[in-house]
């Protein structure tokens, strides 16, 4: 199915290959807003002496948002889920403040996660958000009982959109407003190498006690989860998170996606996994796609479509003997030959598989997501979609995380959200 049913929002061109970025798209009744950087960085000359720049950064991207928006037939009243990525912990209360001035009373489902690196130097921000255009499903903010909140960040913990539940981030936190921390049942105990395994404790703290009471708040369980992201402060934890992950899911999670953070990477300090969620209604049609070893972990679906949209594990060019070969470049070949280029060519091969399978085309992408160990490697990584998806204004939101990723040598990671109506 190659009929395109999504429009690009905010279309620029950068580079001397004028490669088309979109700021958003519109897909169905969804509006998208993508890798939104701020337009102002401050006053670079005298950085002490007015607002902070980080203020100044921060509303910047809100301004930006309101328009993407506005474009696409919707406004941050009807805003369902906001991702940020701060390179500096200092920028985040200053977001915070702008966003409660874009916003006012209603502040959607919101995760935060520090990474090293964005696109623009000297940007310390970048975020990504889904909205209901005008004339969509109704926007319905749920407050499920007992469940605690972060003190400082005010966004709604549960929204439902016609077919779809955003639950928003949570990390293994206790006490009202998430005041006292990881919580002891998350923790090996002080002074204890082990007794227990603290990122396997933390995972099943957040399952049990955030996100089973998030969604059996509004008449939902595990069973209807179709798309996770989970961050994680070291990857090498990855492994022992799975085995958690399975188990709570009887063996079959959802289409999942895990990014490493900096360290810390979280609000609270020394917390190592932070999760949000995206379930599907009663009546939603679902479909899993599995098979392969393009998504991070074993026992993984590669992608799940609920309703009109396809979502997508994290995928990896990897197969079961690591990195794909083709991605492995050798000492001879290493200034005629592009690793990062055969990678995101693997995963492409990956995803339009799949969009054929599920009726729709790559074209109707609304969302990539790509995460490199190196940003020197965004630019030949556009070069391979703007030749796959010749026309096509490419919604990226690229940053860096810190390497390794979860399979070694591979240098890119990609989530994809594509409409399938």
């Amino acid at each position: 199915m190659d009929k395109t049913s999504t429009r690009a929002l905010a279309v620029r061109e950068v580079g001397a290959a004028r490669i088309p970025l979109a700021g958003g798209v519109r897909a169905g009744a969804w509006v998208f807003v993508t890798g939104l950087l701020p337009v102002e960085l401050g006053n670079e000359g005298r950085p002490r002496s007015g607002l902070p720049p980080w203020l100044v950064q921060a509303r910047s991207i809100w301004q930006r948002a309101a328009a993407i928006l506005d474009e696409g037939q919707s406004d941050v009243s009807r805003i369902v889920r906001c991702d940020q990525f701060f390179s500096n912990w200092r920028a985040v209360p200053f977001f915070h403040q702008a966003r409660r001035d874009a916003c006012g009373s209603y502040i959607a489902p919101s995760t935060s996660i520090l990474q090293p690196e964005t696109l623009v130097p000297g940007a310390d921000m970048m975020t990504d958000m889904i909205a209901v255009a005008d004339g969509g499903p109704a926007v319905e903010p749920l407050f499920p009982d007992g469940l605690d909140l972060p003190s400082t960040s005010s966004f709604v913990p549960v929204v439902r959109a016609g077919p779809l539940v955003f639950v928003a981030g949570f990390l293994a936190a206790s006490g009202q407003g998430d005041l006292d921390g990881v919580a002891a049942a998350a923790k090996v105990p002080e002074g204890h190498l082990w007794k227990g395994n603290r990122i396997s404790l933390e995972a099943q703290y957040v399952i049990k006690e955030k996100l089973v009471p998030a969604l059996s708040g509004v008449g939902l369980s595990l069973k209807d989860v179709v798309k996770a992201n989970v961050f994680l402060r070291d990857i090498d934890d990855l492994a022992a998170f799975n085995q958690v992950w399975i188990q709570a899911f009887d063996g079959a999670p959802p289409a999942t996606s895990v990014t490493p953070t900096s360290n810390p990477g979280f609000a609270i300090e020394d917390s190592r996994i932070e999760i949000n969620l995206v379930a599907a209604a009663e009546g939603t049609r679902v479909q899993r796609f599995e098979g392969g070893h393009g998504a991070i972990c074993d026992g993984h679906p590669v992608a799940v479509r609920a309703g009109d949209l396809l979502m997508f594990s994290g995928l990896t060019a990897a197969d079961e003997n690591g990195l794909i070969p083709s991605a492995r470049i050798g000492e001879r070949d290493r200034h005629v030959a592009s690793s990062v280029e055969a990678q995101v060519e693997h995963l492409i091969d990956i995803a339009e598989e799949v969009c054929a399978k599920a009726g729709t085309s790559l074209r109707n992408v609304a969302r990539i997501l790509q995460v490199h160990t190196d940003l020197a490697d965004v630019r030949p990584a556009l070069a391979v979609w703007q030749r796959r998806l010749p026309g096509v204004a490419l919604p990226i939101s690229a940053a860096r995380v810190p390497a390794p990723l979860a399979v070694p040598g591979c240098t890119v990671q990609l989530d994809l959200w594509v409409h399938a109506p």
